[in-house]
């Protein structure tokens, strides 16, 4: 057995072939000068026999330009935001969204509960119930909304009772008489408005008191971030009234007891009856009560002075701190972001999406630099069973937290650092290699944030299927790649001595280049075991795709592992064709937990709507990606671009489009270069960088490998639905057919990987 390490970094000039040539999805028309020469130590390959084949002459879909991100200057400005010294920790969703997970109110009768919270495109229903135990008079108002937001009352099946529609930011009115029964209240957002609003829910009966004991104390329910207000009376024949809630998190609770007409007093008892806390001010002064409370079920007594006077009163209860009830939902850009909150909100959301600018130093921050970190609790998700399941809005996931002792909290993913008062805290991973700073795609793509939870699983199997790797005069491949399976007689890349830099060698080194070795530049998946097979250029002991596609799918049944397969190959001039090689298509579809991740085409320069086959492929099964290719901060030419924006040159090469397209990632960047000179080098400085769709799909493969690494227990379909639910959107909102679900996010997609493998959808 030996043991090598490939490379993949072609220059073709061959995009233009025959429809019936496959090519790698890489362009080379011109030569470039190299930063950067190394010579490797050795390198090694693990070798198999008993295969052979020939392929069908395929066409790398990449190119060998690119460009690199500018340094851009930082700054900051101080956040409002201040806090006391211990953690809080709340529910991931307040209000719910189905009927299933209403927000529950409890048993109500002559109550005045009021609420804020918000509804959006992601967020756009929130439900709560209540229960009647007798006839009440129920009004619902809806106020304070910024855009259109409608309100529906609902009986204990989910059947409409009633409704407000009313238009625009106009309020929203419910009255009707309930007879005793289960009910729900549905908040929705009109066509995606995004708002906050203020619910208040007034139910009015024939007066009712509450229980005189622990077991018949009138249930207010769960109780977080809304307020309870009764108003009755205690005597000298009802000396005492009781009430029951519940409390999901820890949180402060907060009590006011006034309109005294005589002395009564009151306290707070935990589930068992002990008192936990009292206010015994004489006369008629009002009395209060503030008390840090974890999760549990409490009891509130209001109990009449030595059982002598006759009062009224009016009792008014909340928990989860001083904050306004409302969300702040805050995004970032594929930039460097810096990020504040407002004091008044109880939860602030926090979503980076990636760092084109981390390797010139730029940090997304999270600045908190009026407080400082001893006041707060961090509750990171990289610990074990750490962070905060949260629904942004397409499934859960792992957030880290920041928990504030009068329970307001900040749950944020993707942030680089937390600027402190006292100190900042870095949470991205850096390596060692020489390289890492030009390596603009690892840090848009958040792969540097995902490393803190995952950098590759040796339960999951790599598959590159190109143009073999490019190897030295003794047989071994780049230095500077990992361990690498092999096939008898199949792994030299035959390109090199045409005079070409070898694609399949780059193509791996951006999946699978040694990581924090002190050396070149850093792979995306660090422990994953990769398997090289050539079936690109027809040449002796090439494979057909259906053919190393089944070698590889053996390999990691032996094995027990999960494979994704990178495929950075087309037909030129196939626009839209699925037809093409019927024995590779049923393979596909006979193995549905296989996942295919395929470069889209280089010839959307052309304007021709289609992709190119096999990644038409993506538009009938759910385990193949069609991969697209964006610029970051500068084309290969110097000129500056936006980051995502899809590549398109005229009169050169642009990411092809069409329907199945699924996702866009980061071409024209770093990666191992072998050619025939076996001089091994990099592709680095700005117009030199390895491009095409050939570049992104290994980028998307990558982070694939780091996704299922997270959660094993994923399907392909899962892991393809994963990736485009957590992509940062491009170009029109939603999916389109220029930049399919959007630009591939490791980070967040790893957190969601997370957060199924916890059981929480």
């Amino acid at each position: 057995m030996f043991k090598t390490n490939l490379l993949d970094g072609v220059s073709l000039n061959d995009e233009h072939r025959n429809s019936s040539v496959l090519s790698s999805q890489n362009n080379d028309s011109t030569s470039f000068d190299h930063e950067r020469v190394w010579t490797p130590r050795g390198s090694s390959y693990t070798y198999l026999s008993g295969f052979s084949g020939q392929s069908s002459r395929l066409h790398p879909q990449s190119f060998s330009v690119g460009g690199s991100a500018p340094d851009l200057p930082e700054s900051y400005s101080l956040s409002e935001m201040s806090g006391g010294p211990s953690g809080i920790q709340t529910t991931s969703d307040r209000f719910g969204n189905t009927l299933t997970d209403a927000f529950n109110m409890g048993r109500i009768s002559n109550a005045n509960y009021t609420w804020s919270d918000r509804v959006n495109r992601v967020d756009v229903n929130d439900y709560l119930r209540f229960s009647l135990s007798a006839t009440n008079t129920v009004t619902l108002t809806l106020s304070g909304m910024g855009a259109d937001a409608d309100i529906e009352l609902l009986d204990g099946s989910g059947n409409l009772v009633a409704a407000s529609r009313a238009g625009g930011s106009t309020n929203e009115l419910i009255t009707r008489s309930l007879v005793a029964g289960n009910y729900f209240v549905r908040v929705l957002s009109f066509n995606g408005s995004d708002t906050g609003y203020s619910l208040r829910l007034q139910a009015s009966t024939p007066a009712a008191d509450p229980g005189s004991t622990l077991a018949t104390a009138h249930d207010f329910g769960t109780l977080n971030w809304g307020f309870r207000n009764w108003s009755d009376r205690v005597t000298t024949l009802d000396t005492n009234d009781y009430y029951r809630f519940n409390l999901v998190g820890t949180g402060n609770f907060n009590l006011s007891l006034s309109g005294l007409t005589a002395d009564a007093d009151v306290q707070l008892l935990n589930s068992a009856g002990t008192v936990l806390a009292s206010s015994v001010r004489g006369g008629s002064l009002s009395e209060s009560i503030t008390q840090a409370l974890t999760a549990g079920t409490y009891f509130v007594r209001v109990y009449s002075f030595a059982s002598a006077n006759n009062t009224s009163y009016a009792l008014s209860i909340s928990a989860g701190g001083p904050g306004d009830g409302t969300t702040d939902i805050v995004t970032g850009t594929l930039r460097n972001d810096r990020f504040t909150v407002r004091s008044t909100a109880t939860r602030t959301v926090v979503s980076s999406y990636g760092n084109v600018d981390f390797g010139g130093g730029l940090r997304d921050v999270l600045d908190l630099s009026s407080i400082w970190s001893t006041t707060v609790s961090l509750n990171l998700a990289n610990s074990v069973s750490g962070g905060v399941a949260y629904n942004p809005g397409a499934g859960s996931r792992i957030f880290d937290a920041i928990n504030f002792s009068d329970g307001r909290q900040i749950l944020f993913e993707g942030v680089d650092a937390i600027r402190f008062a006292d100190r900042t805290i870095n949470l991205s991973v850096r390596t060692n290699d020489p390289l890492f700073n030009q390596q603009w795609n690892l840090f848009m793509m958040g792969v540097h944030n995902a490393w803190r939870f995952t950098t590759g699983s040796t339960g999951i199997l790599v598959g590159v299927q190109d143009s073999g790797l490019a190897t030295n005069s003794s047989g071994a491949i780049h230095g500077d790649l990992r361990s690498t399976t092999i096939f008898s007689n199949n792994y030299r890349d035959e390109s090199i001595d045409a005079g070409r830099d070898s694609h399949g060698t780059a193509v791996q080194s951006i999946i699978a280049a040694a990581t924090n070795n002190g050396i070149g530049m850093s792979g995306i998946n660090w422990n994953s075991r990769v398997i090289n097979i050539d079936v690109i250029g027809g040449n002796a002991n090439d494979q057909s795709l259906a053919q190393a596609t089944q070698n590889m799918i053996n390999d990691a049944n032996a094995n027990g592992q999960r494979l994704v397969i990178n495929m950075s190959l087309g037909y030129p001039g196939s626009f839209g064709n699925t037809s093409i090689d019927p024995a590779f298509n049923q393979i596909v579809a006979n193995n549905p937990n296989v996942l295919f991740v395929i470069a889209a085409g280089n010839e959307g320069q052309l304007g021709r709507d289609g992709l190119s086959y096999p990644s038409t492929l993506a538009a009938l099964y759910s385990n193949v990606m069609a991969i697209g290719a964006s610029w970051g901060t500068r084309d290969a030419y110097g000129n500056s671009r936006d980051p995502g924006e899809r590549i398109n040159y005229s009169g050169w090469w642009g990411s092809q489009y069409g329907s199945g397209l699924t996702l866009m990632g980061p071409s024209e960047v770093v990666a191992a270069k072998g050619n025939r000179s076996t001089v091994f080098d990099y592709f680095t400085g700005s117009g030199s960088r390895f491009n095409g769709t050939s570049a992104a799909t290994p980028n998307v493969t990558g982070v694939a490998s780091l996704v299922w690494s997270a959660n094993r227990s994923l399907t392909a379909a899962q892991i393809k639905q994963i990736l485009s639910q957590t992509s940062v959107d491009l170009h029109t909102t939603g999916y389109d057919r220029f930049t399919g679900s959007g630009f591939v996010n490791a980070d967040a997609a790893v957190r969601r990987a997370m957060s199924l493998s916890r059981g929480i959808a």
